[in-house]
């Protein structure tokens, strides 16, 4: 079996190289950088499976946001974690509006992250073993492909990331249905606050209007959750 190759750009060499040691010991291929421009120097070659970075990266004060904002350009289905110091609301929001997966910091266990990294590829390998038939999710105008991961609207392709890909597809599987903070969590695999969730449905919101300006779908119920209109 092929290892998946996770990237970690961390400047702390003891703590990037702590990291490295247990991602390996899990079967996973680690590589580490110590800057922003050590990483994209490597990912211009070839993207990893999955990205970890912190946001300040020695001088570099807040280069993992930018390295971020970079990746998201080049993929909007690689799966991005920030694992930080940097513990404020403001921090974490920012690292899930420039598209994060996931947002931990640095006092969680090295077990815990291990199951955050599977709970993001099991996402993915999921989508991966279904069968053909049942790749296609259509909702008017809407069509949601499992496989490829990729949505589009009116015919036109709205670029998710894994985590916005899989909030969406839980409202659309039940529209009508009020889906709540927690509901959309468990079936996107992610443990946050109802600020984060908020913060990706916005991104959503924001990303189908900006090839409908008139799109509404997406409504939020004061104090239970949100639902698919159509």
């Amino acid at each position: 079996m092929v290892r998946k190759q996770i990237a970690v750009i961390e400047d702390e060499q003891v703590i990037r190289e702590n990291y490295i040691d247990y991602l390996s010991r899990q079967g996973y291929s680690a590589t580490g950088y110590a800057t922003r421009q050590e990483a994209l120097a490597a990912f211009n070659k070839r993207l990893p499976d999955l990205v970890i970075l912190d946001i300040g990266l020695a001088d570099d004060i807040d280069g993992g946001f930018e390295l971020c904002r970079e990746l998201r350009n080049r993929s909007n289905t690689l799966p991005i974690i920030f694992l930080t110091a940097r513990d404020s609301d403001l921090d974490s929001v920012s690292g899930f509006r420039l598209g994060a997966d996931d947002y931990l910091t640095k006092d969680i266990s090295l077990p815990h992250l291990i199951a955050r990294i599977g709970a993001l590829f099991r996402r993915i390998d999921a989508m991966q073993q279904e069968q053909p038939s049942d790749s296609q999710l259509i909702r008017g105008d809407l069509q949601l492909d499992r496989d490829r991961l990729t949505a589009h609207w009116k015919q036109n392709p709205v670029n998710l990331t894994v985590t916005e890909f899989w909030m969406l597809h839980a409202l659309v599987r039940h529209p009508g249905h009020v889906r709540s903070r927690d509901q959309l969590m468990e079936e996107a695999h992610i443990y946050v606050d109802s600020a984060s969730i908020t913060t990706h449905i916005k991104r959503i919101r924001r990303k189908f209007q900006l090839v409908d300006s008139d799109f509404i779908l997406i409504e939020s119920v004061y104090g239970a959750g949100y639902r698919w209109i159509q």
